[in-house]
Parts: C-alpha cells; sequence; structure tokens
C-alpha cells in the first residue's frame, strides 16, 4: 500500500515539474461608446498613445489607434467601418504602436495613408515597417541647409531658393496654383537622385488621378509614391496620412538618400484632427481648435532636416501647403505653419488674376535658407535680379501718380516689366537651372532691353531653343556652376548670335 502511494507521490511530481501553462495574457476592454469613428473604451488600463487596438466585431476585426489615455477609459479613432462597432465589442490590445509599410516597393505607387495600394496593381512588398510617430533627429546629428532643391519654377529658384532639408511652406487661397508649384517640382526631380512623396490629404479623388497621369507622362512616378486620403476618406485617416508619409521618406533618410515631402494639405489636416479633438472631448481653444494644434503640426514638420556626414548625410524637404481664406496671412493655422517652417512662398490673387502665373508674391515671400542654397551662378544673377524686381514695385506704385519721369526711372521700369514678364511660366514646364541663369544674365545686362515687353516670351522661349541647338553655354553653366568671364562672353555671342536670326529685330 505505502509503495503504491509513493508511486503515485513521485508520477504527480513529476506531472508538475514538466507541466507548461500555455496561457497568453491579453488586455481586453468593452466599448462603452461609438459615434462618427470614434470610440470610448473602459477596463485597457495598460494602452500606449498610438497604440493598435483590435475591434472584435461580428463581421470581422476593425483596427483602431490609441489617442486619448485618461484614467477611466481610452478615446480610440477606428481605422475601418465603425458601423460594426458596437456597445460592448471587446477591444483587443496588441502592444503595438501604428506602423506602415515602407521601402522601395512603394515607389511608383498609389497607397492609402495604412500603405494598402489604391492602383489595383497588385501587393506592395515592404522592406520594413516604421512607426508613424517618431522623435525628430536632434541638433548635433544635422547640419546647414546648403545644397539646392531646383523647383524649376524661375519666380523661386532667384528669389526664394528651396535647400535639400529645408520646410518651405506654400501658402495662398483656393486656385491659385500651390498644387501645380509642388507638381512643378516633383517633375523637375528627374535626374536629380531625389525620391518623392505626395500627400494628398482631404483632396478629390479625380483631381489626384489627375496629377497621377500627369507625373506618369512626365515620367516622374518612376521616384513618386502618392499617399491618398481622399475628401471621402474618414477623419482619422486624414489625420494619420501626413506622418505615415513622413515615415515613407525616413526610410530612405536612414539610407542616406534625399527626400521631397509634399503635404496637400496642412488646412484640411488640421480640420480633421479638429473634429476628432472635439468628438474626444478635448477642450477647444482659438478658432475651436484643440490646444495641441500647433503640436500637430511641429512634431510633423520637425521631421524634415539634412543630417550630416557621420549620420549618413540624407535628407527629408518638406513643402506643406496651406490655404488661407481672403489671403488672411495672420489667422490661426497659417500663423502656427509659418512660425514652424523657414520660409512660405505666398501666392496672390490679384498677380493670378493679372496673367502673372505663377502668382508669387516676392514681398510676402521668404526663403530663410537664402542664396546658400543656389548655385554660384544663380546667385550672381539672382541678387541684381532681386533688386531690380524690388525697384520696380517701388516705382510702378509711384508712377501711376505722375507722367514725367525721367529717362533712368523708365528705363528701370520697362526692365521691370520684362523681368515680370520673364516670371511668367506656364504649368508642367520647370525649367533648368542653366536656362533660368541663361535668361536671368541676359535681363539684368540689359541685353533684352530692345525687345518689345509683349515679345519678351517669344523671345525667351527661342533663345531656349536656340542654346539648345548650340548647346555648349548650358553644358558649361551646368559644369562650373559659376558665371566667369569666358561664360559671360560665351553668353553675349550666343544671344548676339541668336538676335541676328530674328527679323522683327531687325527693323
Amino acid at each position: 500500500m505505502s509503495t503504491t502511494k509513493d508511486f503515485i507521490i513521485e508520477q504527480l511530481k513529476d506531472e508538475i515539474a514538466g507541466f507548461k501553462a500555455e496561457v497568453s495574457e491579453k488586455s481586453v476592454g468593452r466599448v462603452l461608446k461609438v459615434s462618427d469613428g470614434i470610440a470610448l473604451i473602459s477596463g485597457l488600463a495598460e494602452a500606449m498613445m498610438s497604440e493598435i487596438l483590435t475591434f472584435k466585431t461580428e463581421h470581422g476585426d476593425v483596427a483602431g489607434v490609441a489617442l486619448n489615455l485618461e484614467e477611466s477609459q481610452v478615446g480610440a479613432i477606428i481605422l475601418g467601418d465603425y458601423t460594426a462597432i458596437k456597445e460592448g465589442t471587446e477591444v483587443q490590445a496588441t502592444k503595438r504602436i501604428l506602423e506602415v509599410p515602407v521601402g522601395e516597393g512603394l515607389i511608383g505607387r498609389v497607397v492609402d495613408p495604412l500603405g494598402e495600394p489604391l492602383d489595383g496593381q497588385g501587393k506592395i512588398e515592404a522592406a520594413k515597417f516604421y512607426p508613424i510617430e517618431k522623435i525628430a533627429p536632434g541638433v548635433i546629428t544635422r547640419e546647414s541647409v546648403k545644397q539646392p532643391v531646383q523647383t524649376g519654377v524661375k519666380a523661386i529658384d532667384a528669389m526664394i531658393p528651396i535647400g535639400r532639408g529645408q520646410r518651405e511652406l506654400i501658402i495662398g487661397d483656393r486656385q491659385l496654383g500651390k498644387t501645380a508649384l509642388a507638381i512643378d517640382t516633383i517633375i523637375n526631380q528627374k535626374g536629380e537622385n531625389m525620391k518623392c512623396i505626395y500627400v494628398a490629404i482631404g483632396q478629390k479623388e479625380s483631381k489626384v488621378a489627375n496629377i497621377v497621369a500627369k507625373l506618369t507622362e512626365a515620367g516622374a512616378m518612376d521616384y513618386t509614391t502618392i499617399v491618398l486620403a481622399g475628401a471621402s476618406t474618414s477623419a482619422s485617416l486624414l489625420y494619420i496620412a501626413p506622418y505615415a508619409g513622413c515615415a515613407m521618406a525616413e526610410y530612405f533618410l536612414d539610407k542616406g538618400e534625399d527626400v521631397l515631402i509634399i503635404y496637400d494639405d496642412l488646412s484640411k489636416h488640421a480640420v480633421s484632427y479638429r473634429e476628432i479633438s472635439l468628438l474626444l472631448r478635448r477642450p477647444p481653444g482659438r478658432e475651436a481648435y484643440p490646444g495641441d494644434v500647433f503640436y500637430l503640426h511641429s512634431r510633423l514638420l520637425e521631421r524634415a532636416c539634412k543630417l550630416n556626414k557621420e549620420h549618413g548625410g540624407g535628407s527629408i524637404t518638406a513643402l506643406p501647403i496651406i490655404e488661407t481664406q481672403a489671403g488672411d496671412l495672420s489667422a490661426y493655422i497659417p500663423t502656427n505653419v509659418i512660425s514652424i517652417t523657414d520660409g512660405q512662398i505666398f501666392l496672390e490673387p490679384d498677380l493670378f488674376y493679372k496673367g502673372n502665373r505663377p502668382a508669387v508674391n516676392a514681398g510676402l515671400s521668404v526663403s530663410r535658407v537664402g542664396s546658400s542654397a543656389q548655385i554660384k551662378a544663380m546667385k550672381k544673377v539672382a541678387g541684381r535680379m532681386r533688386l531690380e524686381a524690388a525697384q520696380y514695385r517701388e516705382l510702378a506704385a509711384f508712377a501711376q501718380f505722375g507722367s514725367d519721369l525721367d529717362a533712368e526711372t523708365k528705363s528701370k521700369l520697362e526692365r521691370g516689366q520684362r523681368l515680370y514678364e520673364i516670371f511668367k511660366q506656364d504649368q508642367y514646364q520647370p525649367l533648368s537651372v542653366a536656362k533660368q541663369v541663361l535668361i536671368y544674365y541676359v535681363l539684368i545686362n540689359g541685353l533684352m532691353d530692345d525687345v518689345p515687353v509683349d515679345r519678351v516670351r517669344e523671345f525667351e522661349s527661342g533663345l531656349y531653343k536656340y542654346a539648345d541647338l548650340n548647346d555648349e553655354v548650358l553644358k558649361l553653366i551646368n559644369e562650373k556652376k559659376e558665371l566667369s568671364p569666358e561664360i559671360e562672353e560665351k553668353i553675349k555671342g550666343l544671344v548676339a548670335d541668336y538676335k541676328d536670326t530674328l527679323d522683327y529685330l531687325m527693323k
């Protein structure tokens, strides 16, 4: 009897020693309330900010993101169809921060803010997953911005230059060509070893389809990714879209590459965040925006930077777009973003309706990087050209009050008129920096003073074609990147030869 008892005890001890409990610890909560893509959840005491949550519905799992961490409940935004979620629905925490697929596989694709394809070209092969929220690189890892990003837009490259790693705001009323400037800049990056990401926030899907068609036609989709959160998309996806685009850009930054990212536009982003915040019962402040709306954009735009060589030397250049109401730069969101960025390109309605397109207001536009983001040749002509533009604006305002003008004033006014004719540029026609240097040199040195103002654009386009046929001058500017006396003489010779071919100047 005792032997049997001992045997059973030994067996039990062996069983206990070898027992492995297969228990999975899950953080589970329940939905208290759901409405308009927002859910209030109880029971997720250990949830993290921006953690992915899974809502267990009858029709399958729906993803959400924790946004409000309160003492007794968690406020979450729902990224899928929230109509299947009801009061009492089970919610599981995943212990994963919201992340998106990144890598070379996204180039040439149109994706939603979660990295899912929208272009019908099949599944995307992701190299990695990056969190959408990330602390911006510190000052020690950065270096000064000095490499140019050529936009191909004459007025900008000369007067408001953009450098790699800069944050330059494009601001103006509706329908003044803000998106057109951004798309021209993307097209002009062909052959510049620059990846491009265009984030459409609250834009019509038809407008984005036209942009994709234009970029494809120009061969620019070979280095571009489109992140689309359309006008019919929920506020939750509109909110995460720019952060997702920035995460995709950071993959290339970490590889030491240069990226251009466009946020079109952050006004709609702020509105979507306001909608989410008011539904989450965050207290509204000025103009009904929540108090942290400045942080919303600053933590996004601060991630644009130029890293030093020790940290890979990559860069992210950000071109956020903001829509103003009746040109009001002092409104809440415009002033917020102006204070975060390194300058702004202001598009003015009066110039636009007068036919000066792009309608860049040179007085209110500024680049805090300045001429350090220009090649030497452009620096040399742009300095004098800015002066010509400023003098023309003052003299034009003065001249309308009197008809008696001396010869010097008339000369400056006429040259200013020719300058503003040169600033005019057709959409989707970016211009190489060599051609820009050529036409500005011709203008500031009086080589087109004998060209009638109404024939300036004809003269300009003809000069480009002539320079392409006799491409020595353009090659020299591209190679040397400065205007030596030898190159200046060649430009003068080129213009003289070109004029000899024009009948209307031989009268």
